[in-house]
């Protein structure tokens, strides 16, 4: 039987796997395509925070359970302030895979609540990981404007 509320998205980024793990990992990088702080301990549990996402600057809060650098991270996620996704309470893994000269990014999301939040976290890593996958790739995603539903 398969979990009711999980989100699955991949994307192809021309990038090798170093690059993209980098992009995931070190706060300096992922400020290029998502946040306006991050704090990142990527070991198994160490913290994962990420300040000033989307336009109402909301705060996501986790710890990483599973670090595999350049292949596997997984870590817990959730909102501050958040009472249908509160902190630590979903897990997102991803997975990097070397494929066509570069790297499928290939991302789950589990733990989601309902429907309405498996929504809108699917808007949310829309936005995202399209900035992740120009940024990884040397292009600059320009200003974040986030996405006015994404929690």
């Amino acid at each position: 039987m398969t979990e009711p509320f999980v989100l699955r998205r991949e994307t192809q980024i021309a990038a090798p796997r170093a690059t993209v793990f980098a992009y995931l990992t070190d706060p300096s990088k992922i400020l290029s395509w998502m946040g306006s702080d991050a704090t990142t301990e990527p070991h198994p549990g160490g913290l994962y925070l990420l300040s000033g996402i989307g336009p109402r600057g909301v705060v996501a809060r986790g710890a990483f359970r599973e670090v595999v650098p350049v292949h596997r991270l997984a870590y817990t996620f959730g909102w501050e302030g958040g009472q249908e996704v509160p902190p630590g309470s979903s897990l997102v893994e991803i997975d990097l895979i070397e494929r066509d000269g570069g790297t499928l990014l290939r991302m789950t999301h589990s733990g989601l609540p309902n429907e309405e939040q498996v929504a809108a976290h699917a808007r949310g890593w829309a936005h995202y990981l399209d900035r992740l996958t120009s940024a990884a790739a040397g292009r600059d995603p320009g200003p974040d404007n986030g996405v006015s539903d994404n929690v």
